[in-house]
């Protein structure tokens, strides 16, 4: 997360870190609607799994829960790992080791989509 949150800097970002899914719905909730441009999901957290909190979050009542872009960043790169991201509501997978520069087009991709209603 560090590391992260290093590489996401670079370019301006501003970053928090929850270190289980419960704590990332929260954190969720209890910002302002489109306070969150993204949200880099890790797949094992403890408490709820990224699957179990992408779901929670998509299915918040507000406006925002159902557009902001989800992104999975696990070692689980195979491609039936990549559709249950999808299918628990995640905009895209990143696998580890992660690739800064991919990292990056996949962000804003899903950034400008999530802006233009794609």
């Amino acid at each position: 997360a560090e590391i992260l949150c290093e590489l996401l800097d670079m370019y301006g970002a501003e970053t928090i870190v929850c270190t289980d899914g419960r704590q990332a719905v929260e954190a969720f909730l209890d910002a302002e609607p489109g306070t969150y441009d993204a949200i880099l999901m890790d797949i094992r957290m403890p408490i709820l799994n990224g699957y179990d909190t992408t779901v929670a979050i998509r299915g918040l009542q507000r406006p925002d829960a159902g557009k902001v872009p989800i992104i999975a960043m696990t070692a689980d790169a195979f491609l039936d790992d990549q559709k249950k991201c999808l299918d628990a509501g995640m905009n895209g997978h990143l696998a580890k080791p992660i690739d800064a520069n991919r990292m990056y087009q996949t962000l804003a991709t899903a950034i400008v989509h999530s802006r233009q209603g794609v």
